[in-house]
């Protein structure tokens, strides 16, 4: 650990070092790198500040004992300080321990998220409603900011389909364990005889792909034009607004028609298709590198059931690593922390446990 520690050090006096000169500044993309590879780096040199502080109170504590002959009541202070110094070292070298870790290059980056009613018909509709709820919620309180990019809805108020943006300071690294089968049990508002049924809803979540980290190629695209169509409301418009790209390599398809402008739709739909591709190109990599290891809690795998929603219970519980709390009302007024936090946790100890065999 001590020489990761040294290399970090130099590798941030370098990106500092880099920061200052006149060169970097005049070159945008490499100016951003080094910025956030700066801040990424600077709670791990906070860290190893705060250990080494009181290492070295420690180291001069035992010494003024070992010399002998001091007062009584310095005596006193100075095994004081000694035992305080000594009991920050175990969780700072733990927390240097979770920040050497290897960082996922997209937990810095904003987030696109698609809800989709699965089995279950209108009810599932309706509960992917809550679910977009529940995440507009969290985001509004952690100061985030929202866009739909594209929405298909139900007579009956709920979603057969929603994707939009999330973005703020850490969106991805505290949503990107949400991905997978989402259950709910409950009482369908559609039920007149009181019977609690069971559907369900995916959830995916990815990285916002900047054009920087995925380059499409205009010539892989075939963009076609539609009339919006829907549940009806303000969005649907008589004019070819609504778009529709296909990229012909993978074949993968993206529609929009949410905006009016079929400028804003192509922009949005393009948009969703980059972060799509940049998806599918780091998990194909990350397959490549290791097809054994998970990369996120359980197998990451977005047929997997991971969370249950039982209403009538007030119970949540998350399968991936057996959390069962029984504050559901508040959990889809947004209140997820508790839950997140439990994920990440997880995750950073599976991941402690591997550096800790290799």
């Amino acid at each position: 650990m001590l020489d990761k520690l040294r290399d970090v050090r130099l590798r941030y006096d370098e990106v500092n070092r880099r920061l200052q000169d006149p060169a970097t500044v005049s070159d945008n993309k490499l100016f951003r790198d080094l910025m956030r590879e700066y801040k990424n780096l600077t709670p791990l040199i906070e860290a190893m500040d705060e250990y080494e502080q009181a290492e070295e109170a420690c180291r001069e504590a035992k010494e003024l004992l070992d010399e002998g002959g001091l007062e009584p009541d310095f005596k006193e202070m100075v095994q004081q300080q000694l035992t305080e110094n000594k009991e920050k070292l175990e969780p700072l070298e733990q927390k240097l321990k979770l920040l050497l870790l290897p960082k996922d290059e997209n937990d810095g980056k904003n987030v696109i998220v698609e809800i989709r009613g699965g089995a279950g018909g209108e009810e599932a509709a309706l509960f992917a409603h809550s679910l977009f709820r529940m995440y507009s919620m969290y985001a509004a309180a952690k100061g985030w900011t929202y866009e739909v990019l594209s929405l298909n809805e139900t007579e009956l108020g709920g979603i057969k389909e929603i994707v939009f943006s999330l973005q703020g300071e850490g969106a991805y690294s505290r949503l990107k364990f949400e991905s997978g089968v989402h259950r709910v049990q409950r009482v369908p508002e559609t039920e007149t005889q009181g019977r609690i049924h069971t559907s369900t809803v995916t959830v995916a979540v990815m990285p916002e792909a900047e054009e920087v980290d995925l380059e499409l190629d205009m010539n892989d695209l075939k963009i076609d034009t539609f009339r919006s169509s829907g549940a009806g409301g303000q969005h649907i418009n008589k004019t070819s607004s609504a778009i529709r790209v296909t990229h012909l390599p993978t074949g993968m398809v993206v529609e929009c028609q949410d905006e009016r402008s079929q400028y804003k739709n192509k922009d949005k739909a393009l948009k969703v298709l980059r972060s799509r591709l940049l998806q599918q190109k780091q998990q194909a990599q990350k397959d490549a590198i290791d097809a054994d290891r998970r990369s996120q809690v359980g197998t990451g795998d977005r047929s997997e059931r991971i969370r249950t929603y039982n209403f009538p219970q007030g119970r949540l519980t998350d399968h991936r690593i057996g959390l069962t709390l029984y504050k559901l009302d508040s959990i889809m007024d947004g209140a997820l922390d508790e839950v997140l936090d439990a994920l990440i946790t997880a995750d950073q100890a599976e991941k402690l446990k591997a550096a800790e065999k290799e």
